[in-house]
């Protein structure tokens, strides 16, 4: 039988998702607990893989077994084997074609940054945190100039290993909340660091050092050395993946900044 579920992480104390041989991740975090309900090793296979400090409050992974177990054996069972920061937030039996990665048609990143002139305490390790007013409305401007699909090499890490640079960007948006910025992201797929990226050159725009059409110059010269810098991992949350109706699977409703 195959299982899906959604987990939510905080990514501060792990390299990232994917399994690294001397470091803690979150995939084997996981896998360690799922295999303790089953007495034999679990291998999940997750939506995306989260860089180093990335957080998740969607994140969908599957695995198959061959040992039935009550859904809330999932749930709550692997859940009193997990550390504080992850936790499985739903479980269900999916169909057999399901895939976490290549069954989702887009991924809905989310970006909080706190905008005032002290640093945020509350929110640390969790948010990133920029001194500088920001210009809300120019952001916004420049952000719906990335929207479609096209190239974005100008927004990829140089490390980044995808074939192609090609992605529909579906949503960009930045809205105010007080004294928080958020920033949607929704695409059929990213590029590595690309998120961070397209959050750095808003920031560049937004602080007033490049008008709102940069954006759409940087999208076209297609070059990563003229785009802004990588925005901080703390704030970047991957909020929720979504799949064709048929396999049931309903994103967790975002409702607070923190």
């Amino acid at each position: 039988m195959r299982i899906a579920l959604c987990v939510e992480y905080d990514g501060s104390g792990y390299c990232g998702w994917q399994f690294q041989p001397r470091s803690p991740s979150v995939q084997e975090t996981l896998e360690t607990a799922l295999s303790k309900i089953v007495d034999q090793p679990v291998r999940v296979v997750a939506a995306g893989r989260t860089d180093t400090g990335v957080h998740a409050l969607g994140q969908v992974v599957h695995f198959d077994t061959d040992r039935p177990r009550p859904l809330r054996a999932w749930l709550r069972g692997a859940n009193t084997k997990l550390p504080a920061d992850v936790r499985i937030v739903a479980a269900q039996q999916v169909a057999e074609d399901f895939h976490a990665r290549y069954s989702a048609f887009a991924r809905h990143y989310r970006y909080l940054l706190l905008n005032r002139s002290q640093a945020p305490a509350i929110g640390h390790g969790r948010a990133s945190w920029e001194p500088r007013p920001l210009d809300v409305q120019a952001m916004q401007a420049a952000a719906q100039q990335l929207l479609g699909e096209h190239d974005f090499s100008a927004f990829r890490a140089a490390s980044c290993q995808s074939h192609s640079s090609w992605r529909t960007l579906s949503r960009l948006d930045v809205t105010r909340h007080g004294a928080w910025l958020v920033v949607d992201v929704v695409a059929n797929a990213f590029l590595h660091h690309m998120v961070r990226n397209l959050v750095g050159t808003l920031i560049d725009i937004g602080i007033g050092d490049r008008p709102p059409a940069w954006a759409g110059q940087l999208l076209h010269g297609r070059d990563r050395t003229r785009a802004g810098a990588t925005a901080p991992a703390a704030g970047l949350y991957l909020a929720a993946v979504h799949y064709p109706p048929r396999f049931g699977l309903t994103p967790p409703p975002l409702t607070l900044l923190l």
